[in-house]
Formats: C-alpha cells, sequence, structure tokens
C-alpha cells in the first residue's frame, strides 16, 4: 500500500499513487482512442476535448456519488465534500455524469453519436484498468477475508484493516473479524502527541491510534499478533478485468463497429454489469442497499446498478445491432469494414 508515491522537490507537493494512475490511464486512453478515431475517418481533435470534458464531468460525478453514497462521514463538516484529493470516488457515479457530458457535447457539435460512444467505451475500459491499480496502491476498493495464495495483507491504520477490527453494521456484521485490546482505541489530545484509550465497552466508537503514536511493543504486535486477515486483491481482479473487456471491446468494434455503431457501448454496459457484480460480491468495503429502487435487496449499490447496466445495454445492443442489419443491402454485407462503410454508417 502506497497511497503517497513521492514529493516533488522545491514546491513540496505530495504525489499521490491514485491520482497518477488516474492520469497515467486517462493519457493511454486518450492516444488509444485517437488511433481509432483515424480509424474510422474522424477528427481526433475531438476525441481530446470530449476526453477532457468526460474526465472532469467523471470526476464530479464520482465525488458526488460517493459523498450521498457516504453522507455520514461528511456530516457536520461541508467543506470537505470538496477534498477530492483525500479520497472518495465511485466509478459508477463519474460514469453516468460523463454520459450526460458527452451526450452534450458530441450534440452541440453535430458528430455521429453513437461512434463517438463506441470509442469512448474502449477508452474508458483501459483507463479503469489502470485506476484500479491506483485503488489496490491506495487500499481502497478492498476485498473480502480468504485464504487464497495470493491473498494480501494490507498495514495496520489502513481502510481495509480497520474494517477489519470494528463492526460493520452497514454490511449487517455485528462483530470485528478479530479482536484489537482497547488501547488501540481512544483520541488524541490536543497537542496531537498525547494518547487517552478508553474501555473495552467504549472502543468501537472510537477513533484507531495512530501509527505514529504506537509504543515499540504495540508495534511489533500489530506486525505479527494483530495482522489484518489476508484479503482478495479485488483492485488487481478489477484492473485485469477492464484490461480484458478492454481487448473485447476493441476487437468487437474492429470487425463489426462499422456497420454496427452503438454495439460496441452496449457490449460495454452489458458485460461490465455482471462483472461488476461479481467483484462486489468478494469485496468489504461498500455498504449493503435496501432501498426501493434496488432490485437485488442486500446487494450493495454497485450490484444494483450493475443489473441496471446488463438491462440497459442488453437493449443498446440489439436495437443498434437491429438498427446495422436493416441498414445492409445485398451489395453491402452487414459486416463491411474501412473507411468507406464507418462514413456510411451513422
Amino acid at each position: 500500500m502506497h497511497p503517497e508515491l513521492f514529493e516533488l522537490p522545491i514546491i513540496h507537493v505530495t504525489v499521490k499513487s491514485y491520482g497518477l494512475m488516474m492520469v497515467v490511464g486517462f493519457l493511454l486512453a486518450v492516444l488509444l482512442m485517437r488511433r481509432a478515431s483515424r480509424r474510422v475517418g474522424e477528427n481526433p481533435d475531438h476525441i481530446t476535448n470530449v476526453a477532457l470534458y468526460a474526465l472532469i464531468a467523471g470526476v464530479v460525478g464520482a465525488r458526488i456519488f460517493y459523498v450521498v453514497h457516504h453522507y455520514n462521514l461528511f456530516a457536520g463538516d461541508f467543506m470537505s465534500v470538496f477534498a477530492v484529493w483525500q479520497g472518495g470516488l465511485e466509478f459508477l457515479g463519474g460514469v453516468l455524469m460523463a454520459i450526460g457530458v458527452v451526450f452534450v457535447y458530441v450534440l452541440a457539435n453535430r458528430l455521429p453519436l453513437r461512434r463517438y460512444f463506441d470509442i469512448l467505451a474502449i477508452g474508458l475500459m483501459l483507463g479503469l484498468s489502470f485506476g484500479r491499480i491506483g485503488c489496490f496502491l491506495n487500499g481502497c476498493c478492498f476485498g473480502k477475508p480468504t485464504d487464497v495464495a495470493w491473498a494480501v495483507r494490507f498495514p495496520y491504520g489502513s481502510p481495509p484493516y480497520l474494517t477489519q477490527v470494528k463492526p460493520d453494521l452497514r454490511r449487517d456484521r455485528s462483530r470485528p473479524y478479530f479482536d484489537l485490546p482497547a488501547e488501540y482505541f481512544g483520541y488524541v489530545g490536543e497537542d496531537g502527541a498525547s494518547w487517552y484509550s478508553v474501555d473495552e465497552g467504549s472502543k468501537y466508537r472510537a477513533y484507531l491510534k495512530p501509527k505514529e503514536l504506537l509504543a515499540d511493543a504495540q508495534k511489533e504486535q500489530v506486525r505479527t499478533l494483530y495482522q489484518m486477515l489476508p484479503v482478495h486483491p479485488t483492485q488487481i481482479y478489477a484492473s485485469l478485468n477492464a484490461l480484458a473487456l478492454c481487448g473485447i471491446l476493441f476487437a468487437f468494434w474492429r470487425r463489426f463497429g462499422a456497420k454496427y455503431p452503438g454495439c460496441t457501448l452496449g457490449l460495454m454496459f452489458l458485460l461490465y454489469g455482471p462483472t461488476r457484480f461479481v467483484l462486489e460480491a468478494i469485496r468489504d468495503d461498500n455498504p449493503f442497499e435496501k432501498a426501493w429502487w434496488t432490485i437485488y435487496p442486500g446487494g450493495t449499490v454497485s450490484q444494483n446498478l450493475g443489473i441496471y447496466l446488463f438491462i440497459v445495454g442488453s437493449v443498446i445492443f440489439i436495437a443498434c445491432w437491429r438498427a446495422g442489419r436493416k441498414g445492409a443491402t445485398p451489395n453491402q454485407p452487414a459486416r463491411t469494414s474501412g473507411k468507406a462503410a464507418a462514413r456510411a454508417s451513422n
């Protein structure tokens, strides 16, 4: 776990691992999408513009979704809502906001809507694969305890560690995974160096003792006796999943994209929804949701949205596939490819 990679000299700005991976993923996605746009005779500058707008909208949407989802964390501290650099983004919220902004941009510039969404779908999966590596380095989006050979442990004080030493009623878990003594829970004094422990009955309402205030004996204990349980590296699973989906979408788009614009976008939703549903089943961070809009009561928000994405993706894919078949003629088969077919399609 490396949430902070290094500090820039002179200006003393810390480079966050999550932000760096997001930037790397974004740049590579833009390069891929510009290349794809040239292949179908589109101006790659439009791809760059729409990608930048989508990035900004995605961050805003992901933050809004996270704040709404975890509103209790921001009660009484409204300004912390804007502290994006402290972490707290949800991918699906970013996707929804980005789609809206892309839709407006493409229509305003009278561009082929389905074709641009297809290209952006491919780039989105590539960018997400790097973003999930950032999640791994940051310690968020963690998995459930497991004994698989590739399980990982996160350090003391990390979000996964804190989850394991306290009950999580939002996930219907009334007891911690392992019992950490009350001396590790309490409050920091006003001087920032004093520590006031609480009794056993109050420890779950208190804060975890900062690592820098641990005594030498306690530091040794959290390295051995009180290590967190190993967990699924769900961030790596999600990264590999996004990379695989990127490859599948790109292959599908190269063969069918020209004649069936919009199908690649539909396929992205159709595939990402179920895979996200499965990944959520082995994650241990998101609370269960039982609101009126849920299709799967007791699942997480992302699991329920995954079901909706599958339904929406199926509708988009079928509708665009049928539209492509209707546009085919005996002299122009459904699998015609190349720039001429691309210009003839939407």
